[in-house]
């Protein structure tokens, strides 16, 4: 054998081994379970949009759906087409099945005209998500519309978005080439960071099919109880509290709310400690969102103990919508030293069973939070200096909501394939230095 023939067979291997991995991808993909979602793509197919770059943008939305779990009762997926015009290619209640949906995605063509963004979320709102189309009521179904655009709208977008949104709808924004990001920000649901995506080309939107895999992945029958217990004292500040509210709302975001997953219940304490609402009054996010909206601030001092102990002894019991055997999480935020003793309430509610996550800004005191949060510390505790990078806590904050002995495999699909692709970097690269090593070599003996 030469050596130009072993470097062949080395890269019949390589590729054989990159058809493997991606099979086991592809196979361990398919345990990831998600939640009940309408789903609408607003596909922008404008002149600016080639007929090469429209068929990657099927062959993103044919890689999320591949994602997803589809069914009458699980996912729906459509599909609304615009340019000038807007067509509903492909409604919620059209295909039951992913083969039927993927092969729907393949047949539609561009429209090739102007830009009107607005009319397509216009025509979601009104049309696409809507029963009549397969939308369905229900407070624990959410609708989530994913937009990409390559270009500037040509109608006015900002109002239109905003209702879509109050309406309910989860807003994605997606931008590629020459798009106005200025657009885009005005588009998406807050927080933007996580719904505004930019890319250079149609070439490297299929980087974006995990995120949206991540997004819509979720661990099924998991009920869980959280609490928020919220710092309401003087130093914390109106504007900031405001922050606050935003931030809450982030997490709740990403929490699977509905009459027999998620429950969400709020306490907001300074020298005093209110009870916002309690577990189980608010079923859906848009109703739990505009509740925390609607929270006053109450200004004050700062009595964290006295708090914990309220949301361990009233906010977590049955009489105030607490599921028996649910996992119950706590959530305390304070931007100072506590007034009071703390350890006793915070010990109490670890022996209960709670899981305890404890968030501090500013002035809080990091020993205080390291007591308050559940072992391991270091996943349950979470400071910053500045009230503005609170988001960031939010994006690190993961409450587990699995049960134990049925864990959600979501998450591990994500990083099994992350860590397949970069194997299969490293992989290729590697061959291309051995060829190119082993064609020196050739021309040496040569």
């Amino acid at each position: 054998m030469t050596l130009l023939g072993f470097v062949m067979l080395l890269c019949i291997l390589g590729a054989q081994a990159t058809v493997d991995l991606r099979n086991a991808a592809a196979m361990a993909a398919g345990l990831c379970s998600t939640k009940p979602t309408d789903v609408v793509f607003i596909i922008d197919s404008s002149r600016s949009v080639r007929p090469s770059e429209f068929e990657q943008v099927k062959v993103f939305m044919t890689k999320v759906i591949d994602g997803l779990t589809i069914g009458p009762d699980a996912t729906r997926v459509g599909v609304v087409n615009y340019a000038s015009r807007v067509k509903n290619e492909v409604s919620l209640k059209s295909h039951k099945t992913k083969a039927a949906l993927v092969k729907a995605v393949s047949k539609i063509e561009p429209l090739s005209t102007g830009t009107m963004t607005g009319l397509a979320i216009q025509f979601a709102m009104n049309v696409a998500f809507t029963e009549a189309e397969g939308a369905r009521k229900s407070p624990g179904i959410s609708k989530v519309a994913i937009i990409v655009t390559d270009g500037r709208p040509q109608d006015n977008i900002r109002d239109i978005a905003a209702r879509a949104r109050e309406a309910g709808i989860e807003i994605f924004a997606i931008g590629v080439g020459r798009v106005d990001m200025t657009t885009l920000r005005q588009m998406a649901s807050e927080p933007l960071e996580d719904h505004v995506d930019y890319v250079e080309s149609y070439s490297l939107i299929e980087k974006l099919t995990k995120k949206f895999q991540e997004a819509f992945c979720a661990c099924s029958n998991a009920a869980t109880d959280v609490v928020f217990v919220i710092d309401g004292s003087k130093s914390v500040r109106p504007e900031n509290f405001e922050l606050v509210k935003k931030w809450i709302n982030q997490i709740i975001d990403k929490l699977d709310v509905s009459e027999t997953n998620t429950h969400v219940g709020l306490v907001q304490y300074s020298s005093t400690v209110k009870q916002e609402f309690p577990l189980g009054r608010y079923n859906n996010k848009k109703a739990l969102k505009d509740a925390v909206k609607k929270m006053d601030y109450m200004e004050r001092g700062t009595m964290t103990g006295h708090a914990i102990s309220f949301m361990v002894d009233n906010s977590f019991s049955p009489n105030q919508g607490a599921r028996p055997g649910v996992e119950k999480v706590g959530i305390v935020f304070t931007d100072g030293r506590s007034q009071d003793y703390i350890g006793d309430a915070a010990r109490k509610a670890k022996e209960n069973g709670f899981k305890m996550y404890a968030v501090g800004v500013g002035n809080a005191v990091e020993d205080e939070l390291r007591e308050i949060a559940s072992e391991p510390v270091a996943d349950h505790y979470f400071y910053t200096a500045d009230f503005k990078t609170m988001n960031q806590i939010a994006k690190k904050l993961q409450i587990n909501v699995c049960q134990e002995e049925d864990p959600c495999e979501c998450n591990s699909v994500v990083k099994f394939q992350k860590k397949v692709e970069e194997a299969l970097q490293a992989l290729t690269k590697k061959l291309e230095a051995v060829t190119k090593r082993i064609a020196a070599l050739e021309n040496k003996i040569v």
